[in-house]
């Protein structure tokens, strides 16, 4: 049998092309995650949501998106992923227009709830099939490094191409944006992506459909919930619910030979160990993110669309660091890899605990340098996840990758927040309720007060904001090298086997590309 090293193929511009419109679907899903920032006031203008309408407009989205990521890796690897990106390229796009032309509030929220049901299609079937076309090590690790990017920079890029398309059109147009791209997609995938699929997948485990969907939405919505209100007896039995059904859903998956998880994906240690470790960048990434949106609106002051055009300032750097990480990869141990880019993230949250009240330049390099180190983790464990797993169950593998990715950052928005929260409160426990509660409270109130007390009021806020960022930051600090310390050593000597991807389905255009991928 000759070597995985042998009979690996290096991608042409056929497959490079291809990638590049596999970016498109990554690009929107991502972007939607930020784009109803800006749109949140003609929103309410025009619809008129209560308050918990908006909070539904805002979250079902993301609720639909991650309680059906594992479910839809699974149908890929089954019916084709090829088959599945269409599929849900349509229902992204059906469901953009309606969302752009809501006429309610609970027509918004079913919207919604549509785009999320199409995002969970595009997001895993994408990864998976980049780690179909790019058998070659160095060509993969490149891919996926790039895809870790683009994942990135496109929520940052949703909150400002929101912005802009709402300085010109209506609010409907963040949604509509999404139409041309996805017919795009319907006709260049065709002609550019051949199918992958599992060839012996076996049965569908339809129960086990909704005990992964208990498993990951009360887990979700309680951190969500916690980060936003604080520690409630109501949130963390919720967690304690969907922690329960997660149980049972393992107990399931280990005892079906025709899983939705297959017990193979996890004999190797590279799999298990990049699924964790890209929980914890996750977790770093969406803490860190919480506290530096309100830190330069409501610390520095800056309207929202400024805000945005500033987070986009780290991004400079991010696209550099995820490839350079890759390259690095192939010359050294990647553990080694992986626990430099934690440092590196270590750094930049050490950076933000120094961050005063008038810090800019500070928390944009701190910003900068969390990003880079964080993406450059999380392209390294997804290439080794991702390889360490067999070709035909590569949706599913990305699918829980994406999954952890959920968890994570609603955990690290819960914990990190909370922590930052804690100080802020216990540093305003003589002030009035509306500003103790939080630092948008703390504006609000400064507003109406106006004048030199107005001023105080605001200025004892935000000292008391940057205090809770700085221990949120030093926790995030010690996680981080914690997280380097065990992937040098979980991860020392581990190689992903790079099988050879599965061959191209037969039928549905795939003979058109045979010379191409046999």
């Amino acid at each position: 049998m000759t070597t995985p090293a042998a009979t690996a193929r290096r991608a042409g511009r056929r497959e490079w092309t291809a990638f590049c419109v596999l970016l498109l679907p990554l690009l929107l899903v991502s972007m939607d995650v930020s784009v109803l920032y800006f749109a949140v006031p003609a929103i309410t203008e025009q619809l008129d949501p209560s308050s918990t309408q908006q909070l539904w407009i805002f979250d079902s989205y993301a609720f639909a998106l991650s309680g059906l990521l594992i479910t839809m890796g699974s149908l890929g690897d089954r019916i084709g992923r090829r088959k599945l990106l269409l599929i849900g390229a349509s229902a992204f796009g059906l469901a953009s227009i309606g969302a752009g032309f809501a006429t309610s509030a609970e027509m918004l929220i079913v919207a919604r709830v549509l785009l999320g049901i199409g995002g969970a299609t595009l997001m895993p079937s994408t990864l998976a099939l980049v780690r179909n076309l790019f058998q070659d090590d160095r060509q993969r690790g490149q891919a996926i490094a790039i895809w870790s990017g683009a994942m990135t920079g496109g929520i940052a890029l949703g909150s400002v191409l929101s912005g802009v398309m709402l300085n010109h059109w209506y609010w409907g147009s963040v949604f509509l944006i999404n139409v041309p791209a996805m017919l795009l997609l319907l006709i260049l995938v065709p002609v550019l992506v051949p199918e992958f699929k599992d060839p012996a997948p076996g049965r569908f485990d339809l129960l086990g459909v909704p005990l992964s969907m208990a498993a990951v939405l009360p887990v979700v919505y309680g951190l969500k919930e916690i980060a936003a209100e604080g520690f409630e007896p109501a949130y963390v039995g919720c967690i304690a619910v969907g922690l329960a059904f997660g149980h049972l859903f393992v107990r399931r998956q280990r005892t079906r030979d025709d899983a939705m998880v297959s017990r193979e994906l996890f004999r190797g240690r590279g799999f298990g160990a990049g699924i964790g470790l890209n929980t914890v960048a996750a977790f770093a990434m969406m803490g860190s993110a919480y506290f530096t949106t309100q830190y330069l609106q409501s610390v520095l002051g800056m309207g929202t669309l400024e805000a945005a055009l500033w987070s986009l300032a780290p991004s400079v750097v991010i696209g550099a660091a995820a490839p350079v990480g890759a390259a690095l990869a192939l010359k050294t141990d990647r553990a080694h890899v992986i626990a430099g880019g934690f440092v590196l993230a270590a750094a930049g949250f050490a950076l933000l605990g120094l961050v005063g009240t008038d810090s800019l330049w500070l928390l944009l390099v701190g910003a900068g340098l969390l990003a880079s180190g964080i993406v450059t983790v999380m392209s390294l464990v997804s290439d080794l996840a991702l390889s360490s797993a067999p070709a035909e169950k590569a949706g599913t593998a990305a699918s829980l990758l994406e999954t952890g990715q959920e968890f994570g950052g609603a955990l690290g928005m819960a914990l990190l927040g909370s922590l930052g929260t804690t100080v802020y409160r216990s540093d305003l426990t003589d002030s009035e309720p509306a500003v103790r509660e939080t630092l948008g409270g703390a504006v609000a109130t400064a507003h109406q007060v106006g004048g030199a007390a107005g001023e105080q009021v605001l200025a004892l806020a935000r000292e008391a904001f940057v205090h809770g960022m700085q221990y949120a930051a030093w926790g995030g600090t010690a996680l981080l090298l914690g997280a380097a310390v065990l992937a040098a050593t979980l991860m020392r000597g581990i190689e992903a086997p790079a099988p050879p991807a599965a061959e191209p389905a037969a039928g549905d255009g795939a003979r058109v590309h045979e010379a191409t991928y046999n």
